[in-house]
């Protein structure tokens, strides 16, 4: 088999499709995922591990990783096609069944209002300052959001960005800023070192692909601290999880320090959710949580659990509650109600509010 041409057809069908991702494992048929649902590929060939692996090997074009994965039977990479005209990061692992690959295809940059995203996004992205997290769960658009951001930036003002990703997902034509991406294993040891040394790198502008560990969150905080903008994602559902998520990874004699750092240095948290359109496609609904007085007081004081009011209460400080925009979307004729309540975390009030 030509893996190369294989590849090469299997990226063209997710494309034609509008798929997200491709999933590739030895033993049954290559599926592509679009609009949320798995669909396999039964006209091609059921893969062995010898195929499996000759994919890899020609999406990792580096003998040497090659052979690191064959010895830990796990990597993570990127993958750019014919020239950069498609994008797409990447996971080979091995499962009972054998050897598996799977492949997040990576869409162009789009601005927020492509990406139907509230302008209040790019008000934050102005900011010469603080900390801004996008969650939710994996393949919920995190990435991309945030790359309309760094890109919002790049169009309008003279910064020195730094990126710090594992692998480099979007690329970056530098316009009016000058922009660095840094791949963790290739360009820098781990996150926590590359954000530790862009202390001394005269930057403005900090984006963090994930927060692992205590060491990456603490060294955020303190960069946005110092005059820094520093965004970043966590697999989290809502606001009030990320803080406390956060404020948990830290010792116990750690956590009022982290508290009142968080408090002061927070901009806001974006949680989104990409719902099936009935048009065909998906579109965001979303929670955004924006600091101020009274969230960094129920930050200091342990009372995280009072967030989602605040939220619910602060519409007219631009704070967006996930169900108000659920509805929205319904009253749009852009989800189905059904929709509304699978993706709603909390489908009782969800119900008060039809």
């Amino acid at each position: 088999m030509d893996y190369t041409q294989e590849l090469n057809e299997l990226i063209l069908t997710a494309v034609r499709e509008n798929g997200s991702d491709i999933h590739i494992g030895a033993g049954r048929h290559p599926a592509i995922r679009v609009t949320g649902q798995l669909i396999f590929l039964v006209t091609r060939k059921v893969y062995d591990n010898n195929d499996v692996l000759g994919l890899l090997k020609v999406l990792l074009k580096d003998e040497e990783k090659f052979n690191q994965f064959l010895n830990t039977l796990e990597v993570d990479f990127s993958y750019s096609y014919n020239n950069g005209e498609q994008r797409l990061r990447g996971n080979g692992f091995m499962a009972q069944n054998g050897f598996s690959i799977a492949l997040r295809l990576i869409p162009h940059v789009r601005t927020l209002e492509e990406l139907n995203l509230p302008p209040i996004l790019g008000t934050l992205a102005r900011k010469k300052q603080g900390f801004f997290l996008v969650v939710g769960p994996v393949g919920q658009g995190k990435s991309t959001t945030l790359a309309a951001m760094i890109s919002m930036i790049n169009e309008e003002r003279a910064e020195h960005i730094v990126t710090i990703e594992d692998p480099i997902e979007y690329v970056y034509e530098a316009k009016r800023s000058i922009i660095d991406q840094r791949a963790v294993g290739i360009n820098t040891k781990d996150f926590h070192s590359a954000l530790r040394s862009a202390f001394r790198e005269d930057v403005n502008v900090i984006m963090v692909g994930e927060m692992r560990e205590p060491e990456t969150i603490s060294t955020a905080v303190t960069a946005a601290e110092t005059g820094h903008l520093v965004f970043s994602t966590l697999h989290t559902n809502n606001a009030a999880q990320t803080i406390d998520r956060i404020i948990d990874s830290f010792p116990a004699e750690q956590q009022g320090q982290i508290r009142v750092q968080l408090s002061n240095s927070l901009l806001g948290i974006f949680s989104q959710r990409l719902i099936p359109r009935i048009s065909g496609g998906q579109i965001p609904a979303y929670e955004l949580l924006i600091n101020n007085n009274a969230v960094a007081n129920l930050i200091r004081e342990k009372r995280t659990h009072e967030i989602d009011i605040v939220i619910e209460t602060g519409y007219e400080q631009g704070m967006v509650d996930m169900n108000r925009s659920l509805i929205e979307l319904v009253q749009k004729g852009e989800i189905t109600v059904e929709d509304a309540y699978l993706h709603s975390l909390n489908p009782k009030a969800l119900e008060r509010l039809m």
